[in-house]
């Protein structure tokens, strides 16, 4: 990250200091207050963010203490400038962040984190659900890998509901992440537009890196062998086969059959007729590609098979389909 950045999340707060104060008492504990106004400990997007009306701000991570479990009534993404910090999610899974690596958190995770340094040096992400509504938006609707990454980012689904991406070396991601600390730390016209599209990008880069996600859990190896699944699907729908993607990530097919059908509640065959479906649909709204060879060119040899599931989705022939969107 640019040095200037850095140096702009170097200095102890105020919080740190007040903390570092405690300690010289012996008082070793956050003082839960000021993160929550709950019983329990759900930290509050309106405590954290330091401007009101916003969707998304950042802060320093509080390092010299550990932050007891806790949840978050927002999306948390932590981002490590420098040093590491170390994680333990959902009370029993420990997860190192390096220089460079990004986590996100969803809404129903618990996270504690354990005492940092002065050097290491963390941002996180305050980000409220609605803010991705742009940046989902920016995603293929009917992307199955997408899908999931949402899924797993805004729903309470399974117990995977992190992601750790290890992309210390992957520049398009820390530009993108880069431009958008530097847009939230200089507020400029039109900020919010510009982060939620910068947000969307750096989805869309991510989506090409999946198989950075940290797989030492069990939970996220199996979160990484269904995310490379669902891009196997995506970029080969047209002859794709379980047994095929099964050689490839060194799986037996029952297995893989069975954790794809665990972590996205659809079988593979479900998942590649979605994609080949998507497609067929996106050819017929914006091409004169003849029915028939648009058939053959998502993956379908059998012309009636295809219009039956074709109009059990969109309740309508692929023609009729064509003629309503195309206006023909």
């Amino acid at each position: 990250m640019n040095r200037e950045l850095v140096r702009h999340f170097e200095p102890v707060t105020a919080e740190e200091q007040h903390i570092l104060e405690r300690m010289k008492h012996g008082v070793k504990r956050i003082e839960k207050d000021l993160y929550t106004s709950t019983k329990g400990f759900t930290v509050e997007s309106k405590k954290m963010m330091q401007k009101t009306g916003v969707l998304i701000d950042i802060r320093p991570h509080t390092r010299f203490i550990s932050f007891p479990k806790h949840s978050h009534n927002y999306i948390e993404i932590l981002y490590m400038c420098s040093g590491r910090t170390k994680h333990i999610i959902n009370g029993n899974i420990e997860v190192t962040l390096n220089t460079g690596d990004l986590l996100f958190l969803n809404q129903y995770s618990t996270h504690e984190v354990l005492p940092a340094s002065i050097d290491d040096i963390g941002i996180n992400f305050i980000v409220l659900p609605e803010f991705f509504d742009v940046t989902f938006g920016m995603l293929e609707k009917e992307n199955v890998l997408s899908n999931f990454i949402i899924s797993t980012l805004c729903h309470n689904v399974n117990d995977s509901n992190y992601l750790h991406f290890k992309v210390a070396d992957v520049l398009p991601i820390q530009n993108l992440v880069e431009n958008l600390v530097w847009s939230i730390v200089h507020p400029q016209e039109n900020d919010q537009e510009i982060n939620q599209t910068t947000m969307g990008l750096l989805f869309m880069q991510l989506l090409n890196y999946t198989d950075t996600i940290e797989q030492v859990n069990p939970n996220q190896y199996k979160n990484s062998i269904v995310m490379k699944s669902l891009k196997y699907i995506e970029e080969n729908y047209k002859e794709a086969s379980l047994t095929e993607l099964a050689a490839k990530l060194n799986q037996s097919v029952s297995n893989l059959s069975k954790l794809i059908k665990e972590q996205t509640h659809s079988t593979f065959k479900e998942l590649l007729q979605t994609k080949r479906l998507h497609q067929a649909e996106r050819l017929l709204n914006n091409t004169r590609i003849p029915i028939t060879d648009i058939i053959g060119a998502v993956g379908y040899d059998n012309t009636s098979y295809f219009y039956r599931i074709f109009r059990e989705k969109y309740h309508m022939s692929p023609k009729d389909y064509r003629r309503y969107h195309q206006g023909k």
